[in-house]
């Protein structure tokens, strides 16, 4: 453990003078995770959302990693959050539909989920569709647990969907 690192001081607003003047430099102790899909997926949080998730573990305070799998027509749960989402297909094609619309994507692409917009993301080729998702809810949590997600409700998907169409 870095202790110099994980000891950051907490300021509130009676602190405003003490801001630094210059940014400090924080090191971690670790600054790599290797080999993140073959230290397994969150099993719990992989079931919940119906397809495997794997974590990057690294200590960002302010944005995080995923990497999700949909087999051949394999479809992630319609859900929302209040976290913005960037996703980087990796390989694979399908679409995802936000907020009633229909967007494909193919390897290479990427797409904007924005805040709570209904979502959920489907696997449309003959091969299993990898991507990665950068997501900025440490920085809320971070800010007083403000990082929330909401599934649909089992059996109300389509009228979730239905609302935008």
């Amino acid at each position: 453990m870095n202790k110099r690192y994980d000891s950051i001081e907490k300021y509130q607003s009676k602190d405003f003078d003490k801001t630094p003047p210059t940014p400090h430099v924080r090191i971690p102790e670790r600054l790599h995770h290797p080999a993140v899909e073959s230290a397994g997926r969150h099993d719990d949080y992989s079931s919940q959302r119906k397809h495997p998730v794997f974590f990057v573990d690294l200590p960002s305070h302010s944005i995080s990693m995923t990497i999700g799998w949909l087999d051949p027509g394999q479809s992630s749960n319609m859900h929302r959050h209040t976290y913005e989402t960037v996703l980087y297909v990796l390989e694979g094609e399908g679409y995802s539909t936000i907020q009633g619309r229909k967007v494909e994507w193919k390897a290479g692409d990427a797409l904007y989920i924005p805040v709570w917009a209904w979502h959920r993301h489907t696997n449309t080729g003959e091969g299993t569709a990898r991507y990665l998702a950068c997501e900025n809810a440490p920085l809320l949590q971070n800010l007083g647990g403000v990082a929330l997600r909401e599934e649909a409700q089992k059996g109300h998907e389509a009228d979730v969907e239905g609302e935008f169409q």
